[in-house]
C-alpha cells in the first residue's frame, strides 16, 4: 500500500504553511502549537490546521506521533513507500529519529497473515534517551 501522491497542482496554501512550520521545528509539534505559529500568516482556527495535517499525513509528508499527539515532517527519503514506520522519542531532549526496518516490517506482515489480520500501515514508538542525552 502506498501513500497517494500530492495532486499535480501541489499542496494548498495552508498544506504549504503547515508543512513549513514542520520543517523549522526542531521536535514535533502539536496542532495548536502549529496554530500559534502561523496566525500572523492567517490562521485562525485549528481545523485550519487539523485539516491540513490530514492531508499531509495521507501524502505521506508528515506523520502523527500517537504517544506525544504531535506531529514530525517526513525525514526518511522514499518513506511514502513504507507501511512500517518507527521513531525513536528521546524522553530527555524530545528529539525524534524516523526509522525503518525491512526484517520488522516483515515479520509484522507475517504475523498478520498469520492472525489472518488485514494489516494496513505500522506506526512503532520507541522511547527511551539519545545518544547525546544517555551521554549527559
Amino acid at each position: 500500500m502506498t501513500e497517494p501522491a500530492v495532486p499535480a497542482s501541489g499542496l494548498t496554501k495552508n498544506q504549504s504553511l503547515v508543512m513549513g512550520a514542520l520543517d523549522k521545528a526542531s521536535g514535533p509539534l502539536g496542532a495548536y502549537t502549529i496554530l500559534d505559529r502561523l496566525r500572523d500568516k492567517g490562521f485562525r482556527a485549528p481545523l485550519q490546521v487539523y485539516r491540513a495535517l490530514d492531508k499531509l499525513v495521507e501524502y505521506g509528508l508528515v506523520h502523527r506521533l500517537e504517544s506525544l499527539n504531535a506531529f514530525v515532517a517526513c525525514r526518511h527519503p522514499g518513506c511514502e513507500s513504507h507501511e512500517t514506520t518507527a521513531f525513536m522519542i528521546c524522553e530527555a531532549c524530545g528529539k525524534v529519529s524516523e526509522i525503518t526496518d525491512t526484517t520488522l516490517a516483515d515479520r509484522l506482515a507475517a504475523l498478520a497473515r498469520e492472525a489472518q489480520f488485514a494489516l494496513k500501515t505500522t506506526t512503532i514508538e520507541l522511547r527511551g534517551l539519545c545518544r547525546a542525552c544517555k551521554a549527559a
